[in-house]
């Protein structure tokens, strides 16, 4: 008989991805529920460093993810207008023999499709918009959109910068807009053959105020990526983005490297998303409810480790549940904030900054790491991380 509680996940996007697939792996009767309507594979990139690749490792899905993405040898920073070298951070074999995985980007709706792929489909569920939570008795009662109503033992919000959990815990209040935007597009890499110009598998061009990041989201190489970090006072939109242009992309890059100039005059579609951020939450728990990713510590991407973090997140709540006892759910979630709070408010900063491996630096701190190796710390008081 399975004595473990059961567990409900809110949100099925990556951190709530992880989590699902090692609770059910771990022998946890877990549920997933996601707002939106289907999948969808959603047009972004992302890093995977050797810190995520040591959980998919665990998940089971390593050497797919190897196979599906592209393996830049070097992070490379560079001058927006001069096209020099600022930084040449190794990853390659370096990474493999030194951080104990690969460094590798890939397109993040892959991703995605592959993390919910290790769910028992069976238990998740899309079209599920929570609007309700009540954690009053020995049970938790979540209400949905849609009418129906579920009970779980346990709680975990992994539903975004505008958790309904996090507002459950602490209230309402709107994520903070950073004051920047970040333009997102793919280009096919067909079009670049017609530029004798080097485009590099990982690179940042950067200038004072904003810059654009590059890589392959493809193994095959056949998508080229951009995503910038580009100054603007105000997000008036009402949306989560809005579309943009190549007009645009000229003006805020003007002067820019001939790189960047061939990468905007590639590009077929853009758009534009605001920048959230909130400042370190005094609560990640309470009672039957725990917070993990951008529900309690949203960040700019400027490290390419949101999603690093979430995953992490994910990680580490597995295995103080499984150490303390999932029984003992207070304290195994005090253990997981205790050893999560400092690393992941260390990543909200250095984001925040955007310094992160823009002159030569040692990433080890980041790369390194393994949520499943750690040595745990322990908390000193309830509420406060060691």
């Amino acid at each position: 008989m399975n004595n473990k509680p059961t567990i409900a996940v809110i949100g099925a996007g990556l951190g709530g991805a992880a989590a699902g697939a090692l609770l059910q792996q771990a022998g946890y009767p877990t549920k997933v529920y996601e707002q939106a309507p289907v999948f969808s594979r959603l047009g972004a990139g992302i890093h995977l460093g050797p810190n995520v690749m040591k959980v998919m490792r665990r998940i089971g899905i390593e050497e797919q993810l190897n196979s599906m993405g592209s393996h830049p040898d070097y992070w490379f920073s560079r001058n927006g207008m001069t096209g020099e070298y600022q930084s040449r951070i190794p990853l390659g074999k370096f990474a493999r023999e030194n951080y104990g995985a690969a460094y590798i980007t890939v397109h993040r709706g892959d991703l995605h499709e592959l993390m919910v792929s290790t769910l028992d489909q069976d238990k998740l569920y899309f079209d599920k918009r929570l609007v309700d939570v009540d954690d009053s008795g020995d049970k938790v009662v979540m209400t949905f959109a849609d009418g129906s109503i579920e009970e779980a033992d346990l709680v975990i919000g992994a539903d975004g910068v505008n958790s309904r959990l996090r507002e459950k815990l602490l209230g309402p209040e709107a994520p903070i807009y950073s004051g920047w935007v970040a333009h997102r597009a793919i280009i096919s890499a067909e079009k670049l053959k017609a530029y004798d110009l080097d485009f590099e598998a990982c690179v940042k061009w950067w200038s004072e105020d904003r810059h654009m990041m590059v890589y392959f989201v493809t193994g095959d190489e056949k998508e080229y990526y951009y995503v910038t970090g580009v100054p603007e006072p105000d997000w008036n939109h009402g949306t989560s983005f809005v579309g943009s242009s190549r007009e645009e992309m000229r003006q805020a890059f003007e002067g820019y490297h001939p790189t960047v100039q061939a990468l905007i005059d590639c590009t077929e579609s853009v758009t534009k998303w605001p920048l959230l951020e909130r400042n370190p939450l005094p609560l990640w728990h309470e009672n039957r409810l725990v917070l993990l990713g951008d529900a309690c510590h949203p960040m700019k991407p400027h490290m390419a480790q949101g999603a690093a973090m979430a995953i992490e997140d994910a990680a580490m709540l597995v295995r103080c549940l499984e150490e303390v006892g999932a029984a003992d759910y207070q304290n195994a979630f005090e253990l997981y904030r205790t050893n999560r709070f400092e690393r992941a408010s260390r990543v909200q900063q250095v984001s925040h900054d955007n310094t992160w491996l823009r002159e030569d630096e040692d990433p080890a701190w980041v790369f390194a790491y393994d949520p499943f190796e750690v040595p745990l710390k322990q908390p000193t008081r309830q509420g406060s991380p060691a």
